[in-house]
């Protein structure tokens, strides 16, 4: 079957985790769900909006389970199988768990597709499992009307060692592991406007493994742990808050960037779930009085496959970053606190701590 040329971000409305729904939209979705407290074995459900659902089978061990798919935000087939991998495991990194097996999820026009491009989104994705140390074994797949990829994931941990996004503490210092600004590069990816370099800046990001989240769990000056997604760093943030029933505080220009990021921003390279997710976040997030606007959409961007949202004790603070870039994530940086107070997100501008960076 004869198939015309298409870039695969042209077969999809939209790309990576900005397709997710809006915050608001989902919280909406999920009002009326059943709780889950007939099950006492389920140690983490919807209650908080965590990263994945996790089950106690005994005094040792967890199960973690999660399902994370979306539509193609690059045009390479193996690289969007690659970070649509990567980011499906980091909900298990994220709950301090280790990964053992992987199922595929694929919806593909079939009609649009050649075979080959397909096996490359797969081959792609098996080659992060692979990194992992997990196989694909096994999966699901449709004819679907817009390219379609991820996977649902199995991990383990110790009953101990799960990590919350509602863990953090008054006082708690608050680290992110990988700099902002996918959303932006994806939006400049589609108008042909990205850098070679940048472009491989942002493969190199969203294809780091946050497997750091499974050594960070068994360190008890650790308390809350989050993957920084489709929500924008100030979702994620306003999740924890709200988990925990606190107040965070952004130091705004202690926030690592990927190196084209404000500048693609402040041209006007965003993506429509940023604003979304800025509409969605209501009076919980507090700006500054004066802030421009390109400012404000880095912190909303919808990050695919981005990093952790680190909360721990605040002398341990600076220790943990050095640990982090020495283990391969050279962004890492603290950017805020956690304090006593409603639960909200405050963003605080000119105001960041000598060592953020």
């Amino acid at each position: 079957m004869p198939f015309e040329p298409k870039r695969l971000t042209e077969l999809a409305h939209g790309g990576g985790c900005g397709c997710k729904l809006a915050p608001s939209v989902l919280r909406t979705l999920l009002a009326d769900q059943p709780l889950a407290a007939a099950f006492p074995q389920l140690l983490v459900g919807t209650e908080t909006a965590d990263d994945a659902a996790v089950w106690q089978i005994d005094a040792d061990t967890c199960v973690i389970a999660t399902t994370d798919f979306f539509m193609p935000m690059v045009d390479d087939p193996r690289d969007f199988g690659r970070i649509a991998a990567t980011n499906a495991l980091s909900d298990i990194y994220a709950m301090g768990g280790k990964p053992i097996m992987a199922l595929a999820i694929l919806g593909m026009p079939i009609d649009k597709l050649p075979p080959e491009t397909i096996r490359a989104i797969l081959q792609g994705g098996a080659s992060i499992c692979a990194e992992a140390g997990i196989p694909v074994a096994g999966g699901h797949s449709i004819d679907a009307p817009e390219p379609i990829y991820g996977l649902a994931v199995i991990g383990i941990c110790r009953p101990d060692q799960v990590r919350r996004n509602a863990g953090a503490r008054p006082g708690d210092a608050l680290i992110l592991t990988k700099g902002l600004g996918v959303g932006i590069y994806s939006a400049a990816i589609k108008r042909g406007a990205l850098s070679p370099d940048a472009y491989a800046e942002m493969i190199a990001s969203t294809t780091l493994l946050n497997r750091i989240g499974a050594e960070l769990a068994a360190d008890p000056d650790v308390h809350g742990l989050t993957d920084v997604t489709g929500f924008g760093l100030l979702g994620h943030a306003l999740e924890m808050a709200r988990g925990a029933a606190l107040h965070l505080t952004i130091e705004a220009d202690a926030v690592p960037l990927l190196r084209d990021a404000a500048a693609l921003a402040a041209d006007g390279f965003v993506t429509g779930a940023s604003e979304r997710n800025w509409q969605s976040y209501g009076e919980a997030v507090v700006l500054p009085d004066v802030w421009p606007d390109w400012r404000r959409k880095l912190l909303t961007d919808p990050q695919t496959s981005g990093g952790l949202l680190v909360s721990c004790a605040p002398e341990a603070a600076a220790a943990l970053v050095d640990r982090m870039r020495a283990a391969g994530y050279p962004m890492a940086a603290r950017i805020g606190t956690a304090v006593a107070g409603p639960a909200q997100v405050t963003v605080l501008a000119g105001t960041a701590p000598p060592d953020a960076r």
